[in-house]
């Protein structure tokens, strides 16, 4: 080991230690989290218990996190330590992604603990500042911990204000303090910036990191080294060759036991918001000066700056509710039969928008993003569709089949990415039909993606905010979806469409008008 003395040029406990073999450029060896803890809120619910716990164990598993790593939960149950560590050790057993190793576990359930209370008990967030004092000393945590929400948005202002009274919120020096907050990042663009400013009271902006599950996943991550890393499509990647982009996000599930969740949020809410206009923020964003996370975020802004739906509204979106239906062999009920459900809910399960981004690089390119429950299947992807030829020299008869070129990257499942081109079929004539090139995660890597919450995880405890929107993107979110929902909600009740199709009739018509159709995923 070379050593590299501090400024003074004497050795000193502030040296610092460089490997000679290691090239600072190389990013084969993965980064490491340094000493530092968790505090869950929220540790009964589903997200806590299929995705956190496992994620939490999957990273000890592959040596991303510290020996001394600490997990805290927080929640009403009269639970024990050892209580705790077997919802945890059940949760890995049954969701985690990597193979089950005892001694990974071992290692992990030493940090395990478990403090009972609910947000609006002094006593109890007391005891939680005690408990991380203490794992400090037992564990070498050093201060550093971070607090992940996985409560309902209401209980943000009382889970903030007691981290703040109680001094767990305070960081001094090299020791830093975080919160992970999981959407809906509010209703609207008001009751958002309500609640960004409640969280910066307490939480400085850069400590502050707001999960969206699909930056995390490696496909999405995959389109900026697409873009960026090849000449090959980045001179095409505008409004001269771009005839249109369709961003689909599609469930064959239901919302069956969320009522208390759904019923007056909607698809758009939960899902355009949030994670489609991000992914039309990176597939439209100009190229960063660097990976850093101020710069591809400064680009991302811009391009949701100049992003507005384009009107009429009546003409350039859709919503729909699903009805009763056939979802593969099973039959299905529709919403209004769901329990939790009233039978006038007039929640829309399917939006579908128009989106315009006035920039030179995409005037004149329409963004259409659409999501939907109890649609054909379960399928994300965003389509780069080009325009066609502007002279075919052939027969009508020889390219009757003939469709636009489209590059799809597939987000989930079967992630990876698809060309379609047209081809000359076999023969003695001039037929030319459409195939596809096909990159698949899968077949192409020896190595699984990770799961979206290890890497979000992993980052929170980094300290890495390239993947988590800022403030301003959450707020301009709100700004281009509130005129859709304010109009959607003056006026009528979605449109009704049968379970396991591809959503109502107004949302085909709403292509027809451009003499566009819905790719068929």
């Amino acid at each position: 080991m070379t050593r590299v003395s501090g400024a003074t040029g004497h050795g000193s406990a502030h040296d610092e230690w460089s490997n000679p073999l290691r090239d600072a450029r190389d990013k084969r060896l993965p980064r490491i989290a340094g000493p530092s803890g968790l505090v869950l809120f929220g540790v009964t619910g589903d997200l806590a218990r299929k995705k956190l716990m496992p994620a939490i164990y999957d990273l000890a598993n592959r040596g991303l996190l510290p020996p001394g790593f600490a997990l805290v939960g927080f929640a009403r149950r009269d639970w024990e330590d050892q209580d705790f560590a077997e919802v945890v050790h059940d949760a890995v057993r049954s969701h985690s992604r990597t193979p089950f190793r005892q001694e990974v576990w071992d290692r992990l359930s030493e940090g395990l603990r478990f403090v009972q209370g609910t947000f609006d008990d002094d006593a109890a967030f007391d005891n939680l500042a005690r408990c991380v004092a203490e794992l400090d000393a037992e564990r070498g945590t050093n201060g550093n911990h971070a607090f992940y929400l996985s409560i309902p948005p209401s209980a943000f202002p009382t889970v903030c204000k007691q981290l703040s009274r109680s001094g767990l919120a305070d960081d001094e020096g090299d020791v830093w303090r975080r919160v992970v907050i999981e959407k809906p990042f509010g209703h609207d663009l008001r009751s958002a910036q309500e609640l960004n400013g409640i969280v910066n009271d307490v939480f400085p902006e850069d400590s502050v990191f707001r999960i969206d599950h699909y930056l995390g996943k490696e496909t999405v991550q995959n389109l900026l080294a697409l873009r960026f890393a090849n000449e090959l499509f980045e001179p095409i990647w505008n409004a001269h060759h771009v005839d249109h982009v369709q961003i689909t996000m599609a469930e064959d599930i239901g919302v069956g036991g969320r009522a208390g969740y759904y019923d007056g949020i909607g698809a758009a809410r939960d899902v355009i918001q949030n994670h489609l206009l991000q992914l039309l923020a990176l597939t439209a964003m100009e190229e960063p000066v660097s990976f850093s996370p101020d710069d591809l975020r400064e680009e991302k802004i811009k391009v949701l700056s100049a992003t507005k739906l384009a009107e009429p509204l009546d003409e350039t979106t859709a919503r729909g509710q699903y009805a009763g239906g056939w979802q593969g062999s099973t039959e299905v009920k529709g919403l209004q039969q769901e329990e939790g459900f009233p039978p006038d809910s007039v929640t829309e399960t399917y939006a579908a928008i128009t989106c315009e981004i006035n920039t030179r690089r995409w005037a004149g390119v329409p963004f259409y993003l659409r999501t939907g429950k109890r649609l054909g299947r379960r399928v994300t992807e965003i389509a780069v569709v080009f325009k066609r030829a502007p002279h075919l020299p052939f027969d009508q008869t020889m390219t009757e089949e003939l469709g636009q070129n489209a590059l799809v990257v597939r987000v989930q499942p079967d992630e990876g990415v698809t060309l379609r081109f047209g081809s000359k079929v076999p023969g003695s004539g001039m037929e030319v039909r459409d195939v596809t090139m096909d990159f698949g995660y899968g077949t192409a890597f020896t190595e699984a993606s990770p799961e979206a919450y290890e890497r979000l995880l992993l980052d929170v405890l980094l300290g890495e905010p390239s993947l988590f929107p800022t403030n301003t993107e959450v707020e301009l979110s709100w700004r281009i979806l509130d005129p859709v929902i304010e109009k959607w909600h003056r006026e009528g009740s979605p449109d009704s469409y049968p379970a396991g199709t591809w959503g109502p009739r107004s949302a085909d018509v709403l292509l027809e008008r451009t003499g566009r159709t819905w790719r068929r995923p």
